[in-house]
């Protein structure tokens, strides 16, 4: 376990001015506070603590953070409280401390809602000060390294924590080797066999080209000085990890992949990067398509670097990277790489802001938390922004967005800003133009083609990659679908004060919102535009002394006029018992694929058109029964393959045959609302069955119509006049 004196000079290495005295009297507190607690692996519980403090010692943090990972289980795990380690070390440390204990009550891996919720309260602790998320990485870190002393059924749900979030979420802040580690071991315990052959593989890589990897270390730094440039060079395997990734990937086998070892180049100036890239891509051939700069377009996590792959020394492909020995240090060590851990200027955040897009990435997701998604949406949006590569792109005049891989011109409207993505109706991308699903590549210029007044369609959800995009695309959805309903609602509101002979006004209802128990007029005309509120309600929060008459006939209970009436049914013409059609009457079905010797029906509740594609279903003793191919009533035959038969319609287009089907029509309840839908099949050459009325709300009926019509264009056509008119909230064909 580390001595009080080596904490104090792993500390001054970097830090000449530390607090020592503050340094000491926390890892007495802490060594007292924890007395003989053990950990799992039998050592001290104070080994714990020590050793985060000495990861965090690595990364060069300010005293504060260093004193928060030696206490930083103390409120958790002992009797110590916020209070008297404010009094003793510090406000700043003190809620440090206390943050570190909120996330260390967290399960991350547990129900999807659940672990949504934990996550935002993580990200919540972090966005407070970023801090806290560098002690529990490192926390996290050593409790990977003895994961092995944890019992085995917790390992994996540890692991896969670790997978999923805290890897991810290094990455994120740019500490590369920090979560390289993390997945290595997570990879190790989560699954233990891949783990165990892949560094099989390594060890033998390793030992056969020891000596290959040297030589061209040596070559390429020898080359590099020749043209006056004194450059480190250094080689290494990748991690067992990131082969596995690479190869569940691509699906390539390890005999395939072409750059287990890659090559750092450090130089001491920016120019020198491009002059290393110069002398290496004239020396020797590059590799198309390996080449990429993220010193001129850095990542979101403030990474810098240039990436190529060349046919070096000895025919072998070779991945090199060049920066800086700044750019090193940033990738490395990420967030806690900036100065503002090293001089007391942490808490500081719109200066980190400013220093750090890695934090910048993380106050945007904060934003995204605070949009009021519900949490399982929030996981999703996080988890695919965590995970995500990056592609990026321009606008027209120049400006750079950056993008997760897989994205589409879709999510670059919304990441431009929201409302030029919900006025998106199509985009050129490199001056061509291009389906807005397109994915995108790096580099692209992209140019969104907007119309005012357009509402993004629901379906783009499924379509777009990031949080951002699926978010505002959910909004905008909601906000259509409410404003189609308070439109509705609307109309509705205003003949129910006509009927009853009272003056409507958007003031006067405003001023009754209190006794509808809504705090907005667009929320009481969405209500009843959804049936949640009943008009006649609406107009006696208006004038509280108005009674409605009733009217011998009308729905029970509802106190306002019925709209199924025969007068109102004028002009209707229903089949009369006996009447039947030239189905009913055994008059030939055209349908290939059957015997002319068999009965045949349509579906019950729905029934099938020409256009439709349609299956039969043979019932011994009873013939065969149609049904459209989409008829949920199939599912009841999954189970039976042998009573399936394969048939097609075979009429021409001169027959004149009507076929049966049925629709669900939701209508306000107004005098006249059943003549009106009357009248348009009626104009449509549509022919009424029979028609059953129920009370779905107040200010609603729900119409079931068996209707008789020539094909499924027909019977569209029916669908969509009923929709255009005003009186019409839905309509959709049933599938019987």
């Amino acid at each position: 376990m580390m001595r009080q004196y080596e904490l104090v000079e792993r500390v001054r290495r970097y830090n000449p001015n530390t607090d020592e005295a503050l340094l000491n009297r926390a890892y007495v507190y802490a060594m007292r506070a924890h007395g003989t607690q053990t950990r799992a692996s039998g050592d001290p519980y104070m080994s714990h603590p020590l050793e985060v403090a000495a990861i965090l010692t690595d990364l060069k943090l300010d005293d504060a953070t260093i004193v928060s990972a030696v206490l930083h289980d103390t409120i958790e795990d002992t009797e110590a409280t916020r209070e008297e380690i404010d009094h003793l070390f510090g406000s700043e440390i003190g809620a440090l401390v206390e943050g570190l204990t909120k996330i260390k009550k967290l399960d991350l891996v547990s129900k999807k809602a659940a672990q949504a919720e934990n996550l935002r309260k993580l990200l919540l602790a972090i966005a407070d000060d970023v801090r806290v998320l560098l002690v529990k990485l490192a926390d996290r870190l050593h409790n990977m390294r003895t994961l092995h002393f944890v019992p085995p059924e917790k390992r994996a749900r540890i692991a896969e924590e670790t997978l999923d979030i805290y890897a991810p979420l290094a990455g994120r802040m740019g500490m590369q080797e920090l979560r390289e580690e993390l997945e290595n071991l997570a990879f190790r315990h989560f699954m233990p066999e891949a783990y165990e052959t892949i560094e099989i593989r390594l060890t033998e890589l390793s030992r056969e080209s020891g000596p290959v990897i040297e030589e061209i270390e040596r070559e390429l730094a020898a080359k590099l000085r020749t043209f006056g440039i004194e450059a480190e060079v250094a080689g290494r395997l990748k991690r067992a990890y990131s082969v596995w990734k690479k190869m569940e990937r691509k699906s390539v086998s390890f005999e395939q992949l072409s750059d287990i070892f890659g090559f750092r180049v450090i130089v001491d100036r920016l120019e020198d990067c491009y002059r290393v890239l110069g002398i290496v891509h004239t020396t020797w051939p590059s590799v198309p398509g390996r080449f990429k700069d993220y010193i001129s377009t850095p990542k979101q996590n403030d990474y810098r670097s240039i990436h190529t792959t060349i046919v070096g020394p000895g025919r072998r492909r070779v991945e090199l990277q060049i920066r800086t020995r700044q750019m090193d240090e940033v990738a490395e060590l990420g967030i806690a790489a900036h100065a503002l851990y090293k001089d007391n200027r942490a808490s500081d955040r719109d200066a980190l802001a400013r220093e750090s897009r890695a934090y910048s990435w993380l106050r945007k997701t904060i934003e995204t938390l605070a949009e009021g998604d519900n949490p399982e949406e929030f996981l999703e949006h996080t988890k695919l922004e965590l995970f995500h590569d990056q592609v990026f792109c321009f606008t027209p005049k120049g400006r750079l967005i950056a993008l997760p891989r897989g994205a589409t011109p879709i999510d670059f409207a919304y990441a431009v800003h929201t409302d030029v993505g919900n006025t998106a109706v199509g985009c050129k991308v490199n001056g061509r133009i291009v389906p807005l699903l397109s994915e995108l590549h790096n580099g692209d210029e992209v140019e969104i083609v907007r119309a005012l007044g357009q509402v993004p369609p629901a379906a783009w959800e499924t379509i777009a990659v990031t949080g951002k995009a699926r978010s505002a695309i959910r909004r905008a959805t909601r906000a259509a679908v409410r404003k189609q309903y308070a439109g509705l609602g609307r109309r509705i509101v205003e003949r129910a004060f006509e009927r009853a002979g009272k003056a409507y006004s958007d003031e006067k209802l405003k001023a009754s919102l209190p006794r509808l128990a809504r705090t907005s007029l667009d929320d009481v005309l969405a209500a009843v535009g959804r049936g949640e509120i009943f008009s006649g309600d609406v107009v006696r929060a208006v004038y509280p002394d108005f009674k409605v008459e009733r009217v011998a006939g009308a729905p029970a209970g509802k106190g306002e006029i019925g709209w199924f009436g025969i007068k109102q049914a004028e002009g209707l013409v229903f089949k009369v018992p006996g009447q039947e059609s030239a189905i009913e009457t055994g008059r030939s079905i055209p349908i290939r694929g059957i015997d002319g010797e068999l009965p045949v029906k349509f579906a019950p509740n729905g029934g099938a058109v020409p256009g439709d594609r349609i299956v039969g279903i043979l019932t011994k003793g009873e013939g065969i029964t149609i049904y459209p191919i989409q008829s949920p009533a199939l599912t009841a035959f999954d189970d039976q393959p042998e009573r399936w038969l394969d048939v097609r319609w075979d009429i021409e287009d001169t027959h004149r045959h009507r076929f049966p089907a049925q629709i669900t029509v939701t209508a306000i309840n107004e005098p006249g609302t059943l003549a009106q839908i009357a009248a348009i099949i009626g104009e449509n050459d549509g022919n009424i069955d029979t028609i059953a009325v129920s009370g779905r709300a107040a200010d609603f009926r729900e119409v079931v119509i068996d209707l008789e019509v020539w094909d499924l264009k027909h019977l569209n056509a029916i669908i969509a006049q009923l929709k255009a008119r005003p009186v019409v909230s839905r309509v959709e064909r049933v599938n019987g």
